[in-house]
């Protein structure tokens, strides 16, 4: 009887083998030293700010999980997540093969003088190896459609080179010269029956055979194919570490190393002025953003979500990392060194790139290895600022902000001015003690349009009889915004400021109206170490504690807020009916930044709203072009995000042109929506309004608001 296996060194010689061995070892230590090099460049590099290899077991298995199931590559792209599904489970299945054919024949036949690789082991390896090759070979081939076939947009950069068509051809070489050499084996073996669980190596000898190359002949092509399939293995495995395909490693741990906070919270800088807090170089960037830069795949999928790439600006997320990596490179390589950033000149980013972004996330979310861009992008703001080379505009903002603590220039003493109309008095928290301390915001407080979403916020918190107070002019701009576009001195100012004020008063939780005002109060007001900076006689606050390190204080959003409100039966909305057809628009700092979806959705349908989703939602949301910096910038953008997110409400939704109101829940939306609106010619297609002004007029409409009436019979709600 037959024995049901083969011979792994079958036509190599004794010399062969040895030449192997040698060649094997020789790829191994290429390999190795490559990666350590790679991982000593990390180690030369910048501290990180926050924890990065805490818990280190469970974040290799959440990252095994993340890789493994390829969830991110099916974000938003099916195909792509197929296609990596395919060539990732394929690629690990055969180096497992190998890996298992090797500890056989070194190893295990070595110590116990038997094989395992034959009968029902051999077999079932055979069928494994055979099914999971052939799911490699349509995954590389589907890569191989896409980029030279369809020819996909985002495939193709500045940064695309001669490694990517070597990568790509060199996976397709090695699985179909895996099943090449199979066929080749089966036919000059005479076709062993219990080799047809080796299928696709079956069909290719039935093929070898068909076109008459009979078993001597394939014996000897077999040679030629066994030497050729192992030379450019170990070409290729010594080819890792110094090109594209790093990827496989460096992407696994940046996906381990990823802080979940990322962008929602910036890193601080230290107090000594001296110090280096942008991008004075390329040692600047820290090991976890140089990381970064290694693990970018040049997939494009930040490129193709980014609004500000979409309307025409001078920014692709994806080259800005690769600009620094290739930068970083030629560095090391003996180049001659330059700017990170600057206005005008050599550099290697220039800064009208970095005022492009809009500090929305988008590249963030849709990156599968999990690349912060936003965390690089506001160092070299940073630098901007240092360095005294920011937009105009943002100078002007920056100094309405120091003088009169607002980013209108307006005196801060009328930042309570918006409740003047109201039909009952505001409470001043610093005087009297209340259950939610609401922080109003810049644009509630100071823009017209938006002081009528304030006044609707208040009446919809005295119906549900909430104890609530505001700061009045001990309030100031919250610095969100401000520090994503480098002005961190400024932004510390604030929150010094903030928590001072927040330390004088009593209160249990704090409401905010403005998501951006929400994510930087609850995100990154606690992780400042004020004591750094109490005794500088520049800021302006005495504060010396960290502030809500422990989250004893809870930080809201209003629609959370009401929405609990609304789950408690505080406001009826029971039979409200508006009968409105709406779409609902994501703010990036409420969604991206800080996950909540469904609150202000459940509002919108306790109205009696019909709700339909736009293509881009949740997630997926587009920005409105206002984060950034955006909403003070002009740029020449064809189109603007506002206008393109509004064409995709009227145009892409469910209901199209039945759509009667765009519903948001951020000021800085309205504001850009509002002017979208006007400049796109959607006035007459349909209306922005805020959650909060469809819960007033539902309210309204169930009597809910009778009692905040206005003294000349109007309701609330009208009076406006």
């Amino acid at each position: 009887m037959i024995a049901q296996t083969r011979e792994t060194f079958w036509t190599i010689s004794p010399t062969g083998k040895a030449a192997f061995y040698f060649l094997a070892a020789a790829a191994i230590l290429v390999f190795a030293v490559g990666v350590y090099e790679r991982f000593q460049r990390y180690a030369r590099a910048k501290e990180d700010p926050f924890p990065r290899l805490d818990d280190l077991p469970g974040r290799v298995v959440d990252a095994a999980g993340t890789v493994l199931s390829n969830r991110k590559q099916f974000d938003r792209d099916r195909y792509a997540g197929v296609m990596h599904a395919f060539i990732l489970w394929g690629f690990l299945t055969l180096l497992i093969g190998t890996t298992i054919l090797g500890f056989d024949i070194d190893v295990y036949r070595t110590v116990m003088g038997t094989s395992f690789f034959e009968g029902e082991f051999y077999l079932a390896y055979s069928l494994v190896m055979d099914a999971m090759g052939l799911l490699f070979v349509v995954g590389v081939g589907m890569a191989i459609y896409r980029r030279y076939g369809e020819r996909d947009g985002r495939l193709w950069g500045k940064h695309t080179s001669l490694e990517d068509d070597a990568f790509v051809w060199t996976l397709f070489v090695l699985g179909v010269g895996g099943y090449v050499l199979e066929g080749l084996r089966i036919r000059a073996t005479g076709f062993p029956e219990f080799e047809t669980v080796s299928f696709v190596g079956y069909f290719v000898g039935m093929v070898v055979q068909a076109v008459g190359i009979d078993a001597a002949g394939a014996e000897s092509l077999y040679w030629w194919g066994w030497w050729s399939h192992s030379l450019i293995a170990f070409g290729f495995v010594a080819f890792v570490p110094y090109a594209k395909p790093f990827h496989m490693i460096s992407s696994f741990a940046n996906v381990v190393v990823s802080d979940d906070k990322a962008g929602a919270r910036l890193p601080s800088v230290p107090a000594d002025l001296d110090a280096d807090t942008g991008a004075e170089s390329i040692d600047s960037f820290t090991w976890s953003e140089t990381l970064d830069q290694d693990a970018c795949t040049k997939c494009g999928r930040c490129s193709s979500v980014c609004p500000a790439n979409a309307s025409g600006r001078d920014l692709d997320p994806r080259d800005v990392i690769l600009d620094l990596k290739s930068y970083r490179e030629d560095l090391d390589a003996g180049g001659e060194e330059i700017d990170i950033v600057a206005d005008g000149g050599e550099s290697v980013i220039d800064a009208g790139t970095m005022e492009s972004c809009l500090s929305c996330m988008a590249c963030m979310d849709a990156c599968p290895v999990d690349i912060e861009h936003l965390t690089s992008f506001t160092k070299m703001n940073r630098q901007l600022v240092d360095t005294g080379q920011v937009n105009s505009e943002m100078q002007d903002v920056y100094q309405d902000v120091m003088q009169k603590g607002n980013t209108f220039g307006d005196p801060n003493r009328k930042r309570g001015d918006w409740s003047d109309d109201l039909d009952f008095e505001v409470t001043d928290a610093r005087e009297e003690e209340v259950d939610y301390l609401w922080y109003v915001g810049d644009y509630p407080s100071f823009d017209d349009r938006n002081k009528k979403v304030a006044r609707a916020l208040a009446r919809v918190f005295e119906a549900a009889d909430v104890s609530f107070g505001i700061l009045f002019d001990d309030e100031k701009y919250d610095g969100n915004d401000i520090r994503r576009t480098g002005e961190e001195f400024l932004y510390l100012e604030l929150a010094g400021h903030h928590v001072e004020s927040f330390e004088e008063c009593e209160f249990d939780q704090i409401v905010c109206t403005d998501p951006h005002s929400f994510n930087t109060i609850k995100n990154e007001y606690p992780e400042l170490d004020f004591a750094e900076f109490a005794d500088d006689p520049v800021m302006p606050f005495d504060y010396d504690e960290e502030w809500n390190a422990d989250g004893e204080i809870g930080v809201f959003h209003w629609t959370q807020v009401v929405s609990d409100l609304v789950d408690a039966g505080r406001l009826d909305l029971s039979g409200a009916n508006l009968d409105y057809t709406v779409t609902y628009h994501d703010p990036c700092h409420l969604g991206r930044y800080n996950g909540e979806y469904e609150a202000p959705r459940s509002l919108i349908e306790a109205t009696g709203c019909e709700l339909h989703e736009m293509p881009r939602s949740r997630d997926d949301s587009f920005c409105c072009g206002g984060g950034g910096g955006g909403l003070w910038m002009e740029f020449d953008d064809e189109p603007k995000p506002s206008e393109e997110r509004l064409r995709e409400g009227v145009e892409d939704t469910a209901a199209a042109g039945e759509i009667e109101k765009f519903v948001v829940a951020c000021p800085m939306c309205t504001t850009m929506f509002e002017d979208g609106r006007k400049t796109g010619g959607f006035e007459d297609d349909l209306e922005i309004v805020d959650v909060a002004e469809l819960l007033e007029e539902a309210l309204d409409s169930q009597g809910e608001l009778a009692s905040v009436g206005a003294d000349d019979g109007t309701t609330a709600a009208s009076a406006d």
